[in-house]
């Protein structure tokens, strides 16, 4: 799979746009294919950056003194999510 590089902003903006296109049917069929494998692509991307942020969400507690702390949590080579 090809990487992505935006945000996952970006990826679902792009994603909401191949759906529209593929729903208005105004492709031809080569073309279709290749945004739906873009689209495909894109949704994991997506659902991948869904999963990093509640894995975060998830590591943040309440210390005994009831300050949030956070543990350590992956991120990506960008510092992202």
């Amino acid at each position: 799979m090809p990487e992505i590089e935006t945000t996952f902003e970006g990826a679902l903006g792009e994603l909401e746009a191949i759906v529209k296109g593929l729903e208005e049917g105004k492709v031809n069929l080569e073309d279709a294919v290749s945004a739906y494998e873009r689209g495909m692509a894109l949704k994991t991307f997506c659902e991948d950056k869904l999963r990093q942020a509640r894995l975060r969400v998830e590591q943040i507690a309440l210390s005994s003194t009831g300050d949030l702390t956070l543990s350590g949590f992956p991120t990506d080579q960008t510092g992202d999510l």
